[in-house]
């Protein structure tokens, strides 16, 4: 059956005419000169107009489409006979790119949102298996490092907690910056289970050990209202290290507690207090910005059974088996080369997970 105008519902017409208004005031911004002499801001305008490029080129498309059809109509509804015959000829065929365009814009707009956010904190924390578990870590830590890297993304390490003794990582804070991050690394949240031969093992003995990821976007910072000076409350200590031994004598770290949350910050990788103090409060808004994202998530997975986005830290979601030479991802149900894997040659399985995500996402349209 055909699809009309009158088929694509109220709410998604608002949703697509408000993208639409957002993409001409970007175009409008990076054409204002004052703006044009700030290569920060034209960046960060330019990464969030070309989120919705895709999303708002489609929907005019299909709006050109159906400005066509009416045309059509106007002709199968005329007088003149060769005029109609030509437009009934014609309809069938522009029915069908109508239909294919439709479809293909439903698509680009449950990614449009994600595709918009091009930063993230990305956490990794050493689960069970004791020093191992902090080597798994931090190949971890390598391998996204690696997968950032050849995306062309921007890295900086906000806090790191390291084991001098053996290398690992008990717990790293990494903010990742580019076009797509989100889209691309939200798929990444919950545990990473590994099956090896730990280093210290002298009987050869496999073992299972777990880290666990958590992926938050960084919001604007009109996203997120918080008073600073009422709900937070802040700490300024000396850094410590593993063992609890000052790691200098400087009162640097930085501490922030909010109180009508209870989310606690602790930064103390820069040197510098105001350095420390600025990321702390970049991490207590991503992680409110995503208590409030799984709040709104929650309530609308009650309305419609089933939540997006449901990557909780508690879920396992892939096993890297270096015996067998592969990563199984739980989700996809499919194997991976566990080298190209931790060389940070993700795309691949990226690229499915998306895939597998907009099939959901649209299935709940």
């Amino acid at each position: 059956m055909a699809i009309t105008r009158a088929d694509i519902p109220r709410a998604l017409i608002d949703r697509l005419d408000e993208l639409a208004r957002q993409h001409d005031d970007l175009e409008r911004q990076l054409k204002d000169p004052a703006v044009l002499s700030d290569h920060r801001a034209v960046r960060d305008l330019s990464i969030r107009k070309h989120a919705l490029d895709e999303t708002v080129g489609q929907y005019r498309a299909l709006l050109e489409l159906f400005a066509e059809r009416d045309e059509l109509a106007e002709a199968l509804a005329g007088d003149d006979p060769e005029l109609a015959q030509l437009a009934r000829e014609e309809l069938p065929a522009l029915d069908r790119r109508i239909g294919e365009q439709y479809e293909s814009l439903r698509s680009s707009l449950v990614s449009s949102d994600d595709r918009r956010i091009t930063s993230v904190m990305l956490e990794i924390r050493a689960g069970t298996g004791g020093d191992e578990a902090a080597l798994w870590a931090r190949d971890l830590l390598q391998m996204y490092t690696a997968y950032a890297k050849g995306r062309g993304w921007k890295i900086e390490v906000l806090d790191i907690s390291e084991e001098p003794s053996t290398g690992g990582v008990r717990h790293a804070i990494v903010n990742i910056q580019g076009e797509g991050v989100w889209a691309e690394l939200a798929h990444e949240a919950g545990v990473h289970s590994v099956k090896r031969v730990p280093v210290t093992e002298t009987q050869g003995r496999i073992h299972t050990s777990t880290a666990t990821v958590a992926v938050l976007p960084e919001p604007e910072e009109v996203e997120v209202e918080i008073d600073w000076a009422n709900d937070v409350t802040e700490h300024i200590t000396t850094a410590q290290g593993p063992g609890g031994q000052n790691v200098n004598k400087v009162a640097t770290a930085c501490h922030l507690i909010h109180k009508p949350t209870g989310i606690e910050v602790r930064m103390q990788e820069s040197k510098s207090q105001h350095q420390n103090r600025e990321k702390a409060r970049r991490l207590l808004l991503a992680r409110l910005y995503e208590l409030e994202r799984e709040k709104a998530q929650a309530q609308r997975a009650q309305e419609r059974r089933g939540q997006i986005g449901s990557g909780a830290r508690s879920e396992k979601i892939r096993t890297y088996r270096y015996q067998e030479g592969i990563v199984v991802d739980t989700r996809l149900q499919q194997r991976f080369n566990k080298d190209r894997i931790l060389a940070g040659e993700l795309g691949p399985m990226i690229e499915l997970l998306i895939e597998q995500e907009t099939a959901r996402r649209l299935a709940e349209l």
